[in-house]
């Protein structure tokens, strides 16, 4: 019962890192936009930075979930 709750989690993470991998694409695109046209892009890139810290923290999430299951 135990590996059914961490394996559900598991799955609700790994839609959660896709997810996020989808949105840190597209502000990275945003960036690239507003440098293209000359425009202020440090907020953007404040942003940026938080989301990838939040990735970080769902990746070592997901492996410290699989380590769970693997004892």
């Amino acid at each position: 019962m135990f590996n059914d709750a961490l394996f559900d989690e598991l799955r609700q993470l790994e839609r959660d890192v896709v997810e996020a991998e989808r949105r840190l694409a597209e502000q990275e695109a945003m960036i690239v936009d507003l440098k293209r046209q000359h425009q202020d892009f440090s907020s953007a890139q404040a942003e940026l930075e938080i989301m990838r810290e939040n990735q970080r923290q769902r990746q070592q999430d997901r492996q410290r979930l699989l380590s769970m299951l693997q004892r």
